[in-house]
């Protein structure tokens, strides 16, 4: 079975790997190159970006943990350097995504930047718990990043002695910060979020070939084992739970959901997956986990049982209600464009793949169901996303397996939609889509916002990714491919990409100001605009998920 896979995967890599990039030029004749494109390193370029917000950030926000942040992106830099090296030779331990740097300096700097922006927040409305809680989240992911540099240069021969002196004074400074601004309770749980990534990056990564960067592989299983490690602690602390009821399912829905692929990743290493013994064997198993243990495990935490209370909150008023049928339309709409798609190509249509206007019609789907949901009703909107996560990740195990009956159907259909970053085992590229127009809902600092709404440009916070995916990611893409002509020194993607993609960006916060009365923007329009400005150029020079990286980044200027 494994081998039949691993030849589909080698087939769907093939459709594929030819086509152009999403801002790439469509026309045939060749294009001269820039003469300073041979003479700039997009790596060097994207590096610059983030250190620039990294600054930004540090203008707004300084305490002892910044020095340490700043040695950490140092360090980084350095370790991206092998970590590229070590993918290039082919001498890295584990298959990472082909056609992308390692990533590592985007992708080190997005957690203790969080933790520092949420705890200056935490800090002004003056909610102690959450602002110890976001100094965990500094050290953590600063311990995370220099762990995944530490591997790089442990693997690397002959062993890069400045690098190491480099990384051994970012590893001083960072325990030494831990020493002094945590307590013992707080460290433990720091090691225990290590423990944890150490053994889930050997899991993931194992099972995954070929599906993350390093980079993206610190940004997904880093935050995997942070909530892992805090659903543990409050289950063994439920005295102490407290809190809306609404943000314990996106914890219990990854747990689950991490359970249910480790457990059948395992299990169909020696047995068929195909059959209908195997099929009915993981339906019924699915059902014992999320019948027998996640909603026993959820009503713990929320104090019913999830779905009388799921009911009773879906039809609190009727606004929600028609939301709810707003929303399945539009599931509707997307199926019939999957549907089409894959009808045109068994008509005989010439095209194989489909293009890049095709692919960005979901992002305005997508863009369509989230600003009402955050205009009117975003407690709903919440819980429905964490439900759409949790049915994604169901049916990518069902096509992942071949699951009967629809594993087969589903491979066939998704095929069409393939493209270079889907170059793996799993096809990811509708979750990470999903994940970037959520996470600034999830990650939303509720009990340090006044009446749940935050001045200034923090009042876009729940709308970065509406901005930086929705909109600012499928402008660039359409107007880059359709009418680009300038390159980015370095890069495929466009001037005039980037460009639409910002003004585009600036009228969508103009409209969210005509029909969001929540928001009040006050003086600070200048550092939207250059908020929105910082996160497009780091769309053009990155080689990492842009709909997993550029809504974090959004969210934590837009924050500050």
């Amino acid at each position: 079975m494994d081998e039949v896979c691993q030849r589909e995967e080698m087939t769907e890599e093939g459709l594929h790997r030819g086509r152009p990039s999403a801002q790439s030029n469509p026309v045939s004749v060749p294009v001269s190159p820039h003469p300073a494109a041979t003479l700039i390193n997009p790596v060097l370029v994207e590096s610059s970006v983030v250190f620039a917000m990294l600054l930004c950030v540090h203008m707004a926000v300084w305490n002892q943990h910044s020095w340490c942040i700043i040695a950490l992106f140092i360090q980084a830099f350095y370790a991206q350097h092998k970590w590229d090296r070590l993918l290039r030779s082919g001498g890295a331990v584990f298959q990472f995504r082909p056609s992308a740097n390692s990533g590592i300096v985007p992708a080190s700097m997005v957690m203790p930047l969080l933790g520092l922006v949420l705890k200056e927040k935490c800090s002004a409305s003056g909610n102690v718990y959450f602002e110890r809680f976001s100094m965990v989240v500094t050290i953590t992911g600063m311990m995370l990043a220099l762990f995944l540099s530490l591997i790089a240069l442990g693997i690397t021969r002959p062993v890069p002695t400045n690098t190491c002196v480099i990384a051994g004074m970012a590893g001083s400074a960072i325990l030494y910060t831990a020493k002094q601004t945590l307590t013992v309770s707080e460290v433990i749980e720091v090691l225990e979020v290590l423990l944890i990534f150490v053994y889930l990056s050997l899991i993931v990564l194992y099972l995954l070939p070929r599906c993350l960067t390093p980079g993206e592989a610190l940004l997904i299983v880093g935050g995997i084992s942070f909530i892992v490690n805090q659903l543990i602690k409050r289950s063994l602390n439920l005295a102490e739970v407290k809190g809306d009821p609404v943000n314990y399912f996106l914890p219990v829905v990854v747990v689950g959901s991490l359970l249910l692929g480790v457990f059948f990743a395992l299990l169909f290493c020696f047995m068929e997956s195909e059959t209908w013994v195997s099929s009915l064997f993981f339906h019924m198993m699915t059902a014992v986990l999320g019948l027998g243990i996640l909603m026993p495990w959820l009503s713990l935490f929320i104090g019913r049982h999830p779905i009388m209370w799921l009911l009773d909150f879906v039809t609190l008023n009727d606004r929600r209600l028609y939301l709810l049928g707003y929303w399945l339309f539009l599931a509707a709409v997307a199926t019939c464009v999957v549907l089409h798609q894959n009808y045109q190509r068994q008509a005989g249509s010439k095209k194989h793949q489909a293009s890049t206007v095709v692919r960005k019609y979901f992002h305005l789907i997508v863009v369509a169901t989230y600003v009402p949901g955050l205009v009117y009703d975003r407690q709903l909107l919440h819980v429905a996303s964490v439900g759409c996560l949790a049915i994604f990740l169901f049916l990518e195990y069902v096509r992942y397996f071949r699951i009967r009956p629809l594993g087969q159907l589903l491979r066939q259909l998704l095929t069409l939609f393939l493209d270079e970053r889907d170059s793996g085992p799993l096809i990811l590229t509708h979750v990470y889509l999903l994940l970037g127009m959520s996470l600034p809902i999830w990650l939303f600092p509720g009990p340090c916002a006044p009446k749940g709404i935050l001045p200034g440009a923090g009042g876009l916070v729940p709308y970065a990714g509406v901005l930086a995916v929705g909109v600012g990611d499928t402008v660039a893409s359409m107007f880059g491919s359709t009418m680009g002509e300038i390159r980015w020194p370095g890069t495929k993607k466009t001037v005039e990409g980037t460009a639409t993609s910002v003004f585009a960006q600036i009228i969508a916060v103009a409209i969210f100001l005509i029909f969001d009365g929540s928001i009040n923007l006050n003086s600070t329009y200048s550092w939207i605009v250059g908020s929105i400005t910082l996160v497009a150029m780091l769309e053009a020079y990155t080689t990492q998920i842009d709909n997993l990286l550029l809504p974090l980044y959004l969210f934590i200027l837009l924050l500050l």
